[in-house]
């Protein structure tokens, strides 16, 4: 019998979709594994996975959605960690200490997966704009900023938050200026405590 489709759920997906999904995922992980994120192709993917090219770009459209794809299991964590976690990440703590633990926590996500996430953020250039992550900690940052200051223009200070934990800065920050994940993190408590006076 076939499933029938619950409102506010993804369409059940077909078991052989659900099949060459995994295929193509695990794919794509091994290569980065072996030979770092710059090694993802579509192509190589598609050869590994024994799939047809076509079959990994309707599924996941470009690189950046297929290497967003392979984070997505950690991406769950951590979202599931500042939504319903226990405080001061998740609810029940006073809003400025939550959007230093999640300034926090977001530093040590990226510094977790950096490479793919620099990768899945330049492929193309707005790939990390269009990604539902960034929507959701601009909308949690937002949401904070306007319980600590409702006058201020939550939707820009919240894109001022998020820009040093882009992978590309992140990474010249950590990697070519030398700076610790420690110093990086007190330079985005300094902003939060700026923004948030």
């Amino acid at each position: 019998m076939r499933e029938l489709p619950v409102a506010g759920r993804p369409p059940a997906e077909r078991a052989d979709a659900a099949h060459n999904r995994r295929r193509i995922l695990r794919a794509a992980a091994e290569m980065i594994a072996a030979r770092g994120p710059e090694a993802v192709t579509m192509d190589e993917v598609a050869r590994a996975a024994g799939v047809g090219v076509g079959t990994v770009y309707r599924r996941f459209g470009d690189r950046a959605r297929l290497v967003y794809a392979v984070i997505d299991d950690r991406e769950r964590e951590f979202q599931s960690a500042f939504i319903k976690g226990p405080p001061p990440l998740g609810p029940g703590a006073d809003p400025r200490d939550r959007l230093r633990a999640f300034l926090r926590a977001l530093a040590d996500r990226t510094e977790e997966q950096a490479d793919l996430l620099l990768m899945a953020e330049s492929d193309p250039p707005e790939a990390r704009f269009r990604d539902g992550s960034y929507r959701l900690y601009h909308r949690h940052v937002a949401m904070l900023l306007g319980q600590i200051r409702p006058d201020a223009d939550t939707a820009y200070l919240a894109d001022a938050l998020l820009a040093p934990l882009a992978a590309n800065l992140f990474l010249h920050q950590r990697r070519t200026r030398g700076m610790g994940l420690d110093r990086v993190k007190a330079g985005l408590e300094t902003l939060a405590e700026g923004l948030t006076r």
